[in-house]
């Protein structure tokens, strides 16, 4: 089991209705849900912060890093 889930929410991604957390049964399902994830919060949210992927060992984590 594969968890994905979000570094810190911010007010965009606490009003998108996002889940800040969502376990996969594999990595690779994993990943490509997170990495379409980060990519729909980078164009759709308000531009302050830059979502990217990481590992942290079993898990998947959305970082959230200032632009």
């Amino acid at each position: 089991m594969v968890n994905v889930r979000i570094e810190k929410e911010c007010g965009c991604f606490k009003r998108s209705g996002m889940p800040s957390i969502k376990a996969f049964e594999n990595k690779d399902e994993a990943l490509t849900e997170a990495q379409a994830w980060a990519e729909e919060m980078n164009e759709t949210f308000c531009k302050k912060h830059n979502f990217s992927v990481i590992e942290e060992g079993d898990d998947l984590v959305l970082k959230v890093a200032m632009n």
